[in-house]
């Protein structure tokens, strides 16, 4: 590994944070869609959903945070699909810096992003009257498992940053991404679902994810599903970052 990688990835993240900071609509745009969501579900539907618990907002907000990061992953493989055809990439390979860096700074700094806007997320889930007892562990748990969960879905969306022939090819891989927590745990309970839609509900990696960060913040077992979601958010990343890498080192050979 080049001895300047650690430096160079610092230089170029902090380049790609300038740019995201000159362009706040990008976070605006990840948030709205995963408030509305919230908003929908807590006052239109949160009624006449029996989810066994107290305060649906509470029930509904794990789900809503997943749905944030898969939203905010599809710019990650739009700014580096531009990158990629803008010649930006040539220019950084023919200086003297470690080729994997510039991958890693948009991965770092799509990372920030998000965080920036999951605050947002549970900022706004407060003022509806999310609440939670749950200590620091706990919340530190939370952040962890977002945290892995953000940077597996990040490194994913490399790949279609990667190798998309249009910007709209790059994007449209993160439908599947948002639309899959509505086929778990994250807005109604799994056995309220028709046999093979719960099966794969109860099976899919988002149940377990959601389920243990539901269950963190409302100080309850959390049982095997923590290690469950963390066997699933570390082999997606293991997967998505090989995959990335050798997709790059064709695209730059």
């Amino acid at each position: 590994m080049n001895t300047h990688f650690f430096g160079d990835t610092a230089v170029l993240t902090g380049r790609s944070l300038r740019h995201i900071m000159r362009s706040m609509d990008t976070i605006i745009t990840t948030t709205i869609m995963p408030i509305m969501f919230m908003l929908l579900f807590v006052y239109v539907f949160g009624g006449a959903i029996n989810t066994g618990s107290g305060s649906y907002v509470n029930y509904l907000l794990p789900g809503i945070l997943l749905i944030t990061v898969a939203s905010g992953v599809s710019y990650t493989a739009f700014r580096l699909f531009l990158d990629m055809n803008s010649g930006i990439f040539d220019r950084f390979h023919s200086m003297p810096i470690a080729r994997s860096s510039v991958l890693w700074a948009h991965v770092l700094s799509s990372l920030v992003a998000i965080v920036m806007s999951l605050v947002v997320v549970v900022a706004v889930a407060l003022l509806m009257g999310f609440r939670s007892g749950a200590g620091m562990l706990a919340w530190l748990a939370v952040a962890g498992i977002l945290a892995l969960f953000t940077l597996a879905l990040t490194w994913l969306a490399v790949i279609p940053g990667l190798s998309a022939k249009t910007a709209d090819g790059a994007v449209v891989f993160s439908y599947p991404l948002v639309f899959l927590p509505f086929i778990s745990s994250a807005f109604v309970p799994t056995s309220t679902m028709p046999g093979p839609v719960r099966a794969f509900a109860e099976y899919q990696p988002v149940t377990s994810i959601v389920n243990a960060i539901r269950d963190l913040l409302t100080q309850q077992p959390v049982g095997s599903d923590i290690w469950i979601a963390l066997a699933w958010c570390v082999g997606l990343l293991i997967v998505s970052y090989i995959a990335a890498m050798i997709i790059y080192r064709r695209r730059i050979s």
